[in-house]
């Protein structure tokens, strides 16, 4: 019987011809990446040696610029780990700034057909690079940085097929809502998705999905490869070895479905839930907003300012309603200005804040008060997850965030698509 895509990689990380599901994998990891939280005085330990300090990334992001003397400290004790080990890849606040999964897409960090693993729940992201990556605890990352191991129980894989192409003003997020709201969680699974339609998304768009792969409680989220990654791999990481890998022909799958992706409609996820809880806009046009947010390492890419910037160029947001927007890193802000996106949205009465996790993990730059009510293209919308628990916060695509800024209630935003060519 052949193997999946993850199931291949993991094999061949841990120099075994075949891993099935219920193996344990014991794998090589290619990249280890830590984050300004793997530091926090009180769950810090004092590391003796590092596997390969090649191996190892430490990319600031939860909480910067420091907003605490906690989130200082954290930072000061990682400058400190990388100086005495020799790690050069240190994104420390300023240019090389960013949200560790953004930064890694930038850096081309994540090597197709290799195991990176980070201390960060949406590791993986990395999949939309054909890499097999997964966000592991704070022992696991220990592990991994000081043994360049990291180990798996091998899950079942769920397949999805793309054919067609996107209609204008739907997006990468929108597929992920219909995912989550017509299949559900895929608990102790692995999601690999391809088809002919995979070529009509943009990186980013990939991106965009994978990220959300942990929110359908995914263990490893891949991507098959194409040219386009191929070209974007080489661009930012130029001399590289990788390996593409994509699956047999005869691979098992615990279920394998095709969505015509030019089937599909903006969503949004009713608040406290993604899983089985989308509905169309329609369902919550109306819904009063104070806040609208775009960002996070889900929906903070060129491609997503661009939207914003479509839908908002020349007009202003609601009196009474905070735009937020917030780039996936300072490249991908400094690409924004130069595309004139930040300007407009600047101009339309939206705050743009540095690259950071922010407010999508409700640390600063955005927090919730009291019974306010939010619609965010972000990560999560769990109960408390931006700000005060009794605040309530919608999810959408950044065309149906930006379009609600504007009216300040939740709307669609097909009007401002009429007329574009798919």
């Amino acid at each position: 019987m052949g193997m999946t895509m993850t199931e291949k990689i993991l094999a061949r990380a841990g120099k075994t011809a075949q891993v099935k599901p219920g193996d344990v994998a014991v794998v090589d990891v290619a990249t280890a990446v830590l984050l300004d939280m793997s530091f926090l005085p009180e769950g810090w330990v004092e590391i003796l040696k590092v596997h390969d300090p090649n191996k190892v990334a430490i990319i600031y992001d939860h909480m910067v610029p420091a907003p605490t003397i906690q989130a200082a400290t954290c930072q000061t004790i990682g400058r400190a780990f990388a100086a005495k080990f020799g790690i050069e890849r240190l994104h420390d606040v300023g240019a090389e700034q960013g949200i560790a999964h953004a930064v890694v897409a930038d850096r081309g960090y994540a090597l197709p057909g290799s195991v990176l693993v980070c201390a960060d729940s949406h590791t993986c992201a990395g999949g939309a690079f054909n890499c097999a990556a997964r966000g592991v605890g704070g022992p696991d990352m220990l592990y991994a940085v000081t043994t360049g191991k990291a180990w798996f129980k091998v899950g079942e894989t769920a397949r999805y097929d793309f054919i067609g192409k996107l209609k204008p003003g739907v997006s990468a997020k929108d597929i992920f809502l219909t995912i989550a709201g017509t299949h559900g969680a895929h608990v102790n699974q692995n999601v690999e998705y391809g088809g002919p339609g995979m070529s009509s998304l943009s990186i980013n768009g990939r991106r965009t999905l994978a990220t959300m792969g942990t929110e359908l409680s995914a263990d490893f989220v891949i991507f098959e490869p194409d040219d386009a990654l191929v070209d974007y791999m080489r661009e930012r990481n130029p001399g590289a070895a990788f390996e593409l890998t994509k699956p047999d022909a005869d691979a098992a799958y615990a279920v394998r479905r095709t969505i015509d992706l030019g089937s599909l409609e903006p969503l949004v996820a009713l608040p406290d839930a993604v899983v089985n809880n989308s509905v169309k806009v329609s369902q919550v046009a109306g819904q009063k907003i104070d806040q609208a947010f775009i960002g996070s390492c889900a929906n903070g890419t060129l491609d997503d300012l661009a939207v914003a910037a479509k839908v908002v160029k020349g007009r202003k947001v609601a009196k009474g309603v905070r735009l937020i927007v917030t780039p996936g890193t300072q490249a991908t802000f400094r690409a924004a200005l130069k595309a004139g996106y930040v300007e407009t949205l600047l101009e339309a009465g939206a705050v743009v804040t540095p690259a950071t996790c922010g407010a999508c993990i409700g640390g600063h730059m955005g927090v919730l008060g009291p019974n306010e009510v939010c619609i965010t293209a972000s990560t999560r919308n769990f109960k408390g997850r931006m700000g005060d628990p009794s605040s309530r916060v919608f999810m959408g695509s950044p065309a149906t965030v930006a379009a609600s800024a504007l009216a300040g209630t939740i709307t669609s935003a097909a009007e401002f698509f009429q007329g574009d060519v798919s």
